[in-house]
């Protein structure tokens, strides 16, 4: 991932989790949408943006 921060060791990026956000996703949709992600993968992105 080139460096770039990831949830839980998943090759899923941080910065892509907030510019779901960012977009107007909410969290329900962004976990409907990404399986491989839970609830508490978005409060922790949030924090790391914090």
């Amino acid at each position: 991932m080139d460096g770039r921060p990831t949830v839980r060791g998943l090759r899923f990026p941080v910065g892509d989790i907030l510019e779901l956000l960012a977009s107007g996703l909410s969290e329900k949709e962004i976990l409907e949408e990404h399986l491989v992600l839970e609830k508490e993968d978005i409060k922790a992105a949030l924090l790391y943006a914090s």
